[in-house]
């Protein structure tokens, strides 16, 4: 059996999901009807493209569910991404982030594989790379 290639739902563990939620509002996401207090979900692509749902739920909360003690901080061993069209573009999604609250870990340059990219941490420190692959196939390219 094959088990089909996809992902509906990506659920971060934050301190504060209230603090979490304004943050990621700020950057013009919009939260789902589905939310509650101690829930946000919201919509990342198009109706066209499909839908993934990014969660924010409290990190001790989700590792209770999970079964595993919450992180201690560092390094968690996952990034999140987001493609941009062009070098202007990272530049300008980067300052969205910053200007919405996120921390600057790497700022964007030109990278040893033929891109452009840095880091920002969320309030939570969950890293998201914001890039531009002038190599990129048509399944990685931004949704628009």
């Amino acid at each position: 059996m094959s088990v089909p290639a996809h992902l509906s739902l990506v659920t971060l563990g934050v301190a504060d999901v209230a603090r979490s939620t304004v943050f990621y509002e700020a950057l013009g996401w919009q939260r789902a009807e589905a939310s509650e207090a101690t829930i946000t979900f919201l919509r990342l692509g198009t109706p066209g493209g499909g839908w993934v749902v990014l969660g924010l739920f409290g990190a001790t909360e989700l590792a209770d569910d999970a079964l595993q003690p919450a992180p201690s901080g560092g390094f968690r061993g996952v990034t999140l991404a987001s493609n941009q069209s062009s070098r202007d573009e990272v530049d300008r999604v980067f300052a969205a982030f910053v200007a919405a609250g996120a921390t600057v870990a790497k700022s964007p340059e030109a990278v040893f594989w033929g891109g452009y990219s840095g880091y920002v941490a969320d309030p939570d420190g969950h890293l998201w790379e914001i890039a531009h692959n002038p190599y990129s196939p048509d399944w990685a390219a931004p949704v628009t």
